[in-house]
């Protein structure tokens, strides 16, 4: 649209005439040449003296509209209105002027005159207005088939522009290596895995081998006749173990007839790169699955097998392209219901059909293909050896905005490699430095220490902290305060009052254990004792206690000065709900004797029991910070629906440590937390709780035998 051409025409201009006072805005229109093509201008103006400039002028053609807004000399997309049902609004109203019925519009919004509208409804030839009175709605069905078109078009050209990027790439995409795929897969993954299907009648068994497809019958039981000594013989077969086919020999897996149904399979999920184009790479994630297959018939002793299959194959999944200065561009295979065709797309599926790539082994040839590409530095090879399964698209990705990765990983620090990865970023101090100590914020001499660990993250934010405070600490301090996972403010407090080193000492002697011996319970123990070391602390800062003074530094008995500053803090508060709810749920104490008898139970280091009533389930969730002392456990433990049991070590029987809800009908846990809703010593505690609903279990089988 020429739009300096048609702001040098003139305005059409309003005749003199009367109006009705309740006519607002008059609007007039003229058909104008401009640039060898028919526009309709449409100009609106207030019902007022002395109108020489229009409020707004309309544009209008047969691909194009636009509205000038004279006063400000502007010009914009803006339509006639803002919808054509709902709060319609001109583009000449002001705000205060919203909120008109229909007729009213009507009435507020004319034409100068009858021809007016004939010339408008000639121009916006083909749309059509059932009342003739809405003239402007000629105009905004006009203006919105053309939005429409244009829109569709800008579609329809993203769309070609889409596609031919996807043509392309998968022109420029190398052919799969299927067979080569689907070998290295059954021999590292599947194990060349083959089943020999058998059914036993009497001294024979029928085997079925799914290698060779045969069927025979053999002997398994020696026989006393004559021809026993020329009929084949196998060892007896049993499900799970292993013989050779009579038929082929080879080795295979037994399994019963009566278990099959008729197929099984296992799959598994791969990586293989590619080289694409000059520098780029693709990375093709596929799954591949073997299937065996037992053909049965109906034979004259029952159903019989008639012959056994074993198949290999293998479907691409989605494809990353990698090039130089471009974006990650993945491409997700699917399938089209109507036809029945599969295709390629260039975006993923929605909802719960999103296609997801997740972890999996990565072909060695991928690491051969890399040589030459913008990924040949990227360790990409040495991380996959320190990690197992991962997903290199995700570490490729991060590789290209962080090319620090490939220093990282070659020196060992896979565990902050894994949190760069993860998109964890927070460990980062200086992204753009290129030396590991810059990069990660900690002092220089401390590097050789983290590689030690792997680049362990709790000892990354201890050597963090010694950075940011300024301090310099021994390699023994940091790996303390690292077990004991101590964060930057709570080193800050600490050294502010008193030595590093005391504090240290005083959490082992708290514990009851020592430092670095590599026990987890003990790891469990220490933790558990430092939070309720730094929890004392700071409530006597709150407090307004001068913690320079020994006396409230070093208590003799911590859990007994941590209770009493917490009773002190939250007295009120708390005596109140315990009220409340030694009120609301008395069940939790009458039954606690029977519930003690049924989850009781020790070992040499810990034990575990019932809550003796609901004031000691609230204490327990306000100790360890979590939600168990609120009103739906507690109705749960009360009406025997769930049961909260305290876990602890057995020296300190009144310290908690793991909360733990139980079901109520049958020994299964729903879940356990530890402070703060974490999970202390993980491994060890779950194995241990585990044990312990075995014992529950054979308790419960004890005693229904008893009955």
């Amino acid at each position: 649209m020429k739009k300096k051409a048609i702001e040098r025409i003139p305005y059409i201009g309003l005749k003199k005439n009367i109006r009705p006072k309740s006519v607002k805005y008059i609007g007039i229109t003229a058909i104008r040449i401009v640039g060898h093509e028919k526009h309709l201008f449409l100009e609106v103006y207030r019902n007022a003296k002395k109108q020489t400039e229009p409020v707004v002028r309309v544009v209008l053609n047969k691909k194009e509209f636009g509205t000038y807004i004279p006063e400000t000399g502007e010009w914009n997309r803006r339509q006639i209105m803002s919808d054509e049902y709902y709060d319609a609004y001109f583009i000449w109203n002001t705000p205060g002027e919203r909120g008109c019925t229909q007729k009213e519009l009507e009435k507020q919004n004319i034409l100068q005159s009858p021809e007016d509208l004939e010339r408008i409804k000639k121009f916006c030839k083909g749309v059509e207005v059932w009342d003739n009175h809405k003239w402007w709605k000629y105009i905004y069905r006009y203006e919105q088939n053309i939005s429409i078109t244009a829109r569709r078009k800008a579609e329809d050209r993203r769309y070609e522009r889409r596609q031919n990027a996807l043509n392309d790439r998968i022109s420029h995409t190398k052919e799969l290596p299927e067979e080569r795929i689907l070998e290295t897969a059954d021999s590292l993954y599947f194990h060349h895995a083959h089943y020999l299907y058998y059914k036993k009648r009497g001294c024979f068994a029928q085997i079925a081998c799914s290698k060779c497809g045969g069927v025979t019958t053999a002997r398994w039981k020696e026989g006393v006749s004559f021809e026993s000594q020329f009929q084949c013989s196998i060892e007896e077969p049993r499900e799970g173990q292993t013989g050779n086919c009579p038929l082929c020999g080879v080795h295979g897996e037994y399994k019963c007839q009566g278990k099959v149904k008729g197929y099984h399979s296992k799959n598994i999920r791969l990586f293989i790169g590619q080289k694409y184009k000059e520098r780029g790479m693709v990375l093709r994630y596929m799954e591949v699955t073997k299937e065996w297959r037992l053909g049965l018939i109906s034979g004259k002793n029952g159903t019989e097998m008639f012959n056994s299959s074993e198949e290999l194959s293998g479907v691409e999944i989605a494809r990353a392209y990698f090039e130089p200065g471009k974006k990650l561009q993945i491409d997700y295979h699917k399938h089209n219901w109507y036809d029945g065709k599969d295709f390629w797309d260039d975006c993923n599926l929605y909802g719960n059909a999103n296609i997801t790539i997740g972890e999996a082994p990565i072909l060695k040839e991928t690491y051969q293909e890399m040589e030459g590409t913008i990924f040949q530095y990227s360790a990409l090879k040495e991380y996959t050896a320190a990690v197992g399964e991962m997903n290199p698209i995700d570490y490729l990705e991060r590789y290209q905005q962080t090319p620090q990765i490939e220093m990282l990983t070659k020196m060992g620090l896979t565990e902050v490699v894994k949190e760069l990865v993860g998109c964890r970023y927070g460990i980062v101090a200086d992204q753009y430095a290129k030396c590991p100590d810059k990069f990660l914020g900690i002092r220089k001499e401390r590097v050789k220490q983290l590689i030690a660990k792997k680049g362990d993250i709790r000892m990354l934010k201890v050597m963090q902290a010694e950075k940011r405070l300024n301090q310099i600490w021994t390699e023994s301090q940091i790996k303390r305060m690292s077990e004991i996972q101590m964060e930057a403010g709570q080193i800050a407090m600490v050294t502010k009052y008193m030595g590093l080193q005391k504090f240290l000492n005083h959490i082992e002697k708290y514990a009851g254990c020592q430092f670095g011996t590599g026990c987890s319970g003990a790891e469990g123990r220490l933790k558990s004792t430092a939070d309720t070391y730094m929890d004392y602390l700071s409530m006597r800062l709150d407090q307004g206690y001068d913690l320079n003074n020994t006396v409230y530094q070093y208590p003799r008995d911590l859990r007994a000065a941590h209770d009493e500053m917490v009773y002190l803090i939250n007295k009120e508060k708390l005596d109140k709900r315990m009220e409340e709810v030694k009120r609301k749920y008395p069940n939790i104490q009458q039954n606690y004797k029977k519930l003690r008898e049924k989850y009781y139970f020790e070992d040499d280091e810990y034990l575990i029991r019932p809550a003796r009533s609901a004031g000691e389930i609230v204490e327990e969730g306000r100790i360890l910070h979590h939600c168990v002392g609120g009103n739906s456990y507690l109705r749960k433990h009360n009406n025997g629906e769930s049961y909260i049991l305290m876990l602890r070590f057995k020296d300190m029987p009144e310290r908690p440590y793991i909360t733990v809800e139980i079901e109520g009908e049958k020994a299964s846990i729903r879940q356990w937390y530890g402070d703060k809703d974490r999970k202390p010593d993980q491994k060890n505690m779950q194995k241990w709780l585990d044990n312990y609903l075995k014992y529950l279990k054979e308790e419960q089988r004890v005693l229904a035998q008893a009955v």
